[in-house]
């Protein structure tokens, strides 16, 4: 197996590792119902993507 040739110090392994970082989920309005969803995914509360109802919901 390879075996690394230097050392790393520990602020370049610590500059390596910072980007590892969650990011914040893009939302954008649903035109059906106008709540948060993910882009180029379907509504979970509507059910509808492109404007056509993809998922029938039940309704309470």
């Amino acid at each position: 197996m390879a075996t690394p040739k230097r050392k790393w110090s520990k602020a370049r392994t610590g500059r390596a590792r910072s980007n590892w970082k969650l990011s914040v989920p893009n939302l954008v309005d649903c035109p059906q119902c106008h709540t948060k969803k993910i882009p180029h995914k379907v509504c979970k509360t509507c059910g509808y993507y492109g404007g056509k109802e993809i998922v029938k919901m039940e309704e309470d």
